[in-house]
């Protein structure tokens, strides 16, 4: 067993520890509480004595693209966006992610320990992202869920790179356009199935397609969309189609959001917002704000925080949320944003996001609290293995 004891505990489950204790039986939580219940260990327990340092769950990445666009190289390592057909919900992140890529250890010497990473956004509905732990030996070891998301993309980056090819979508009608059909087509060729399948002697077998096959999760809310939605008018679109056809909707980037933060509370969609530290680098993000956060949070929305690795890179995740405190955002409200409100978003909160009893000992340890400049990661642990000491990499 591992013992991680005198910790100052922000378990992200509405309680904290001054001074407690965290036990962990092999790849699980086995028990969280004050210092006064500490078990006696054994001689084969680790021990490792956290006073005078923070331990919180370790940090969730709810939206980036890690692995997949691979650090310091061009074409050979970028395989993010398949441009050649607007509708690709087949494409899995898992075939295209390099988990030796370089990223990977710099989010465990920082303190992510979960990446929702997929497709870009250059097509209207681009292919199934995955969540994984940012430690493993293969891509199939590190899963959590696969696939977790749906993506669809809305706004300039679709128009732009189909413009360029002198074909469709060149419009914001005709992004929704395409992605209306594609939902329709899945929810017939599911109907044809499941006629198929109450009577195969009076009803056809539908043809096989791979791609509507990959969208029948998205028609029996059974996987959740992730909406890449910039401008406040696409940010509306996303939510029409979604209540049009009962879609289980995240609202990602929502870099506007802020100025229709009580549209989005009446929603009831979470909100992912980021990347946060970048340029205004293109016509969406000009009303971009580091104030956003706080101002849809403070509006009584679900909000989380994301990187959009390699756009911030994903070491940067727990400094975004810092940020976010200092332009309003309730610091606890900030921690809740890259833990437990980022696995809520993705639906993998019953694995991690919080430092609870049955949940994946996956703990990040910082030398002071986590928003001080000077605090540093001192160790990081995945499903109960120390990946990461300060110092020894």
């Amino acid at each position: 067993m591992l013992i991680i004891k005198n910790a100052k505990i922000l378990t992200m489950a509405d309680i904290e520890y001054d001074s407690g204790y965290v036990a962990c039986r092999e790849e699980r939580i086995a028990a969280v509480g004050p210092m006064k219940e500490c078990p006696e260990p054994s001689g084969d327990d680790t021990v490792i004595d956290a006073a005078g340092m923070v331990l919180m769950p370790g940090l969730v990445d709810a939206h980036c693209h890690i692995g997949m666009v691979e650090d310091g190289t061009g074409f050979e390592g970028d395989d993010v966006n398949e441009t050649a057909d607007p509708v690709t919900p087949h494409l899995r992140a898992i075939d295209g992610i390099n988990q030796y890529d370089r990223a990977f250890e710099e989010a465990r010497q920082f303190g992510v320990t979960t990446v929702v990473t997929g497709p870009g956004s250059s097509n209207v509905i681009g292919g199934q992202f995955t969540a994984i732990k940012t430690w493993g030996r293969t891509v199939d070891e590190m899963i959590i869920k696969d696939p977790c998301a749906m993506k669809i993309a809305f706004g300039e980056n679709p128009k732009t790179v189909y413009n360029e090819k002198h074909q469709a979508p060149t419009t914001r009608m005709t992004t929704a356009a395409i992605l209306r059909e594609q939902l329709f087509r899945a929810r017939e060729y599911l109907e044809a199935k499941e006629e198929y399948e109450r009577d195969r002697e009076e009803n056809e077998k539908p043809d096989f397609d791979m791609k509507l096959e990959a969208l029948l999760p998205v028609i029996k809310r059974e996987l959740v969309v992730k909406a890449h939605a910039h401008r406040a008018d696409d940010i509306i679109t996303a939510i029409r189609i979604a209540r049009e056809f009962n879609l289980d909707l995240t609202l990602d980037h929502c870099t506007e959001g802020w100025l229709i933060a009580d549209v989005l509370r009446e929603s009831g969609y979470d909100v992912i917002v980021g990347p946060l530290l970048t340029d205004r680098c293109k016509p969406e993000l000009r009303n971009q704000s580091l104030k956003a956060p706080a101002i849809l949070a403070n509006s009584g929305i679900r909000v989380s925080i994301m990187s959009d690795h390699p756009c911030v890179p994903v070491q940067h995740l727990m400094l975004s949320a810092a940020l976010s405190v200092r332009e309003g955002m309730d610091s606890t409200e900030a921690l809740k944003a890259i833990t437990i409100n980022a696995a809520r978003a993705c639906r993998i909160h019953d694995r991690v996001g919080s430092l609870e009893v049955g949940k994946d000992a996956d703990m990040v340890l910082y030398t002071g609290h986590p928003f001080d400049y000077m605090t540093r990661v001192y160790m990081t642990i995945i499903n109960g293995k120390i990946v990461y000491t300060q110092g020894k990499g």
